[in-house]
């Protein structure tokens, strides 16, 4: 199986499936001298972890990553970093019933069809295990950006659950982190979003979500025209997300409902001397390349397809069959879904903040 790898100049390749004895990723490209140890990709993998609340797979990982290559006295040396998470808690028996059955909404049947053979243990590559890796991979790419753009900040967040969506008007930074569905929003709303987690839950059924995520004080200029648009490449990390079935940048969909004075950002000098603009329709990207405002990416997760009421399907031998999926599962990936994108936005701008030094070095336009 190919095209496990993404990125131009950072790249990253993840490896291991869901039971098997470990996962992880082979990170080259990073430059030399970040400072990078354990605990700074620990922190965002702790984010992501299963079994924390149970408003998520039940699944006891620790989650803990290994440096195996690539640093040295506490800094990158610009040779591939190994990362490696073991896995401890697998519970291949919970998959023996549908070693022959094809699971609805699954990549079971597609896996198979192409390659002739699959892992049925929890999905094996196709399982949302795997984002386990691209978090650690993120882990590294922000202290690389962190070392090269101090200011640069990446933040995801829930904006939907199903029927419940963020007010926008009374949007909070500072809440995200206080709730389990990493929401915008005061602990009122966070409990209200948890009661109806917990109705679809006990109806052994799931639900799918939204997820929003900036990065704040990005520069202009990261991205290039037509086949090296930032925007592409975003929108193929956050597409290859498992269970994600839409990208939007920006105003996304939303844009055809506008007309052109509606969705058009106007653009005035500030007293800095710098360009300000009205609004941000665009996402913080024009013509492929940021423009210096917020860069806003949103993707929509599908309700999980390991639910307990029972779906039509069909065996390997073509007989129809009832599937009820057994195991530990989200009721909404969404959630851990939140610190997934961040980490693909991160190797994303650290790959075109790689690319235009390579290019350009500095930004060569002026104004005024």
């Amino acid at each position: 199986m190919s095209l496990n790898t993404f990125g131009h100049l950072f790249c990253v390749t993840t490896w291991g499936e869901s039971h098997g004895p470990a996962l992880g990723a082979t990170v080259d490209g990073c430059p030399p001298g970040v400072p990078l140890d354990e605990s700074m990709i620990q922190q965002w993998l702790d984010k992501r972890r299963p079994g924390q609340n149970k408003n998520t797979t039940q699944r006891q990982e620790p989650d803990q990553v290994k440096i195996l290559s690539g640093v040295f006295e506490g800094v990158t040396t610009g040779t591939p970093i190994q990362l490696m998470i073991e896995n401890t808690d697998q519970r291949s028996k919970d998959y023996g019933e549908i070693a022959q059955t094809f699971r609805p909404g699954h990549a079971d049947i597609t896996y198979h069809l192409k390659y002739g053979i699959r892992d049925y243990r929890g999905g094996g590559r196709s399982s949302a295990r795997e984002t386990a890796a691209r978090v650690a991979a993120g882990g590294v790419a922000r202290e690389a950006i962190k070392a090269l753009v101090p200011g640069l900040e990446i933040k995801g967040y829930m904006t939907r659950m199903g029927e419940k969506e963020i007010d926008r008007e009374n949007f909070d930074w500072d809440a995200i982190d206080q709730n389990p569905f990493w929401i915008p929003q005061g602990p009122d709303i966070a409990a209200q979003w948890e009661d109806y987690l917990s109705a679809i839950r006990k109806d052994r059924n799931s639900v799918g979500g939204e997820i929003e995520v900036v990065a704040r004080n990005a520069p202009a200029g990261l991205g290039a025209p037509v086949y090296g648009k930032l925007d592409t490449d975003l929108a193929a990390a956050m597409m290859s997300i498992n269970a994600v079935k839409g990208v939007e940048i920006g105003e996304g969909m939303a844009a055809a409902r506008l007309k052109g004075t509606d969705n058009a950002d106007e653009i005035f000098m500030g007293n800095d001397g710098q360009p300000v603009f009205s609004s941000n329709h665009a996402g913080g990207i024009l013509g492929g390349i940021s423009s210096g405002q917020d860069i806003v990416v949103r993707f929509a997760v599908k309700p999980t397809s390991s639910i307990l009421t029972p779906r039509q399907s069909i065996k390997l031998d073509g007989t129809p069959t009832e599937v009820v999926t057994k195991g530990r599962h989200d009721p909404c990936v969404g959630i851990r879904a939140v610190p997934v994108g961040e980490a693909m936005m991160a190797c994303v701008i650290l790959d075109h903040l790689l690319l235009h030094r390579g290019q350009i070095g500095e930004n060569r336009g002026r104004i005024g």
